[in-house]
């Protein structure tokens, strides 16, 4: 066998369950023989079959397998279900249960209180972990921020500048949630919810309302087409080349490809928002840096550089493999990750695909959503991998390191009966840049 399906201690508990469940469905089909016109049909991973070849046993251990991914759904929902004994809200991205790791003490009259309040304050009553980092971000980033102003510092500034390295992904994901949802804290707290980001947002390497308008409005409308500004169909997605003009592009023009979008679009009034938002945020830089050039650049430039790099190499790596057949499916020009990057830390950012087929799905829905439809998920041939997270897919797919790629793979349905070889040509052909005529031809409906 050329490969196995690593389950990772530190994966979610709602993506052990996932992993699982595809595991066993691979083991449905069980070790396939070479068929008879020479082709290798090595799944490559290592499982053995449950059945005996009896169509008895097989309808009976595909009713055991879909009777368990229904028990998997049903508990996953009553997770976040309020009404439920098995609630279980969100309070640390790190842990799943923060009660079982602390002394019994500290959990009844520290973190249940605390649990208890923060519910009370956020939209979602499992979105406690929303408000300990809102929290962090007050506590430390801010402060932090305000001394460089004060009394500047090297060492100072490169730990600042490390720290908000550490925590931009984790608060890009959290605003994720936010722009689609409208908000993060209670409805009663509406005020604190719009204002807050004006704060953290440059801090965090987001000019003023950019994201907003270039996902929710921009991306999300054009879903990686022609006419998305970070559409990756324009370009060879294994070459360097490439990707340094896709990331030049949208690092130098964004502030202006996008308001003159929305003015192409027939938008003129998002166009002066988008537009007005981007360039009073850079009077916004230019003025802190007449107060100190150096906290500025520590502060607010390293993590503007940084956010508008690692935005497109994650973009970059979530429709890198868009199917020239069927290019404007959800389920072919977008991917799903299990790993703890993306999941653990990052809101599930690794079920791209849900997202795409539902923008308002809540973070911790995609999984549910996965569970129930991964027969479509595998009929449609969606791509599903584990154990590697975005940045990775990009940098694999720049070093053209395919193998490492075929070997994370996950595969469903079809995709089952190929082996390693057969993978990466599979993943090649995805990764094929589009020529305008083919633009033309395959997105005749969208351009017209």
């Amino acid at each position: 066998m050329e490969s196995q399906i690593f389950l990772d201690d530190a994966l979610t508990v709602a993506d052990k369950l996932v992993l699982k469940s595809l595991v066993e469905d691979i083991k449905e089909v069980g070790p396939l023989q070479d068929a008879d016109d020479g082709t290798d049909r090595d799944s490559g991973i290592e499982v053995q079959s449950y059945t005996d070849g009896s169509d008895a046993d097989l309808n009976g251990d595909e009713a055991r397998r879909w009777n368990k991914t229904a028990q998997d759904i049903a508990m996953l929902k009553a997770m976040g279900d309020v009404q439920s004994d098995q609630f279980q809200p969100t309070v640390l991205l790190s842990v799943d249960d923060c009660s079982r790791h602390v002394p019994s003490a500290v959990s009844k009259y520290m973190l249940q209180p605390y649990i208890g309040l923060a519910r009370k304050v956020a939209r979602h009553q499992t979105d406690v972990v929303m408000i300990t980092h809102l929290l962090l971000y007050l506590c430390t980033t801010v402060p932090s921020a305000f001394l460089l102003y004060r009394r500047f510092s090297l060492l100072h500034g490169l730990v600042h500048g490390t720290m908000q390295v550490y925590y931009m992904g984790t608060y890009t994901l959290m605003m994720h949630q936010h722009i689609h949802q409208r908000g993060i804290l209670t409805k009663r707290l509406a005020v604190m919810d719009r204002l807050f980001p004006y704060l953290l947002d440059p801090l965090m390497g987001h000019t003023w309302n950019s994201y907003y308008y270039h996902h929710v409005k921009h991306h999300h409308v054009e879903n990686n087409g022609p006419e998305d500004l970070s559409t990756t169909i324009r370009y060879q997605r294994d070459s360097i080349r490439d990707f340094a003009r896709y990331v030049g592009r949208f690092f130098f023009l964004v502030w202006l490809d996008l308001p003159l979008y929305f003015v192409q679009t027939k938008r003129p009034g998002v166009a002066m928002q988008a537009g007005g938002w981007e360039i009073l945020t850079y009077v916004f830089y230019l003025t802190m840096a007449a107060h100190s050039a150096k906290a500025t650049f520590f502060v607010y430039m390293v993590p503007l550089f940084l956010m508008r790099l690692c935005l497109m190499v994650g973009n970059w790596g979530q429709h890198a493999f868009v199917d020239s057949e069927e290019p404007d499916s959800d389920f072919r020009s977008s991917i799903t990750l299990i790993d703890v990057a993306s999941n653990r830390f990052c809101f599930n950012d690794g079920y791209h695909t849900s997202h795409h087929l539902n923008p308002l799905r809540h973070w911790r829905h995609h999984p549910i959503s996965f569970l129930e439809q991964k027969q479509t998920y595998a009929k449609e041939g969606a791509l599903v991998f584990h154990d590697i997270d975005f940045l990775m897919v990009t940098f694999s797919l720049l070093r053209k390191d395919y193998e490492r790629l075929a070997r994370c793979m996950v595969p469903m349905g079809d995709q089952v009966g190929l082996s390693v070889q057969g993978r990466i040509a599979l993943l090649k052909r995805l990764t094929t840049r589009f020529s305008e005529e083919e633009i033309r031809d395959k997105f005749r409906q969208k351009m017209t």
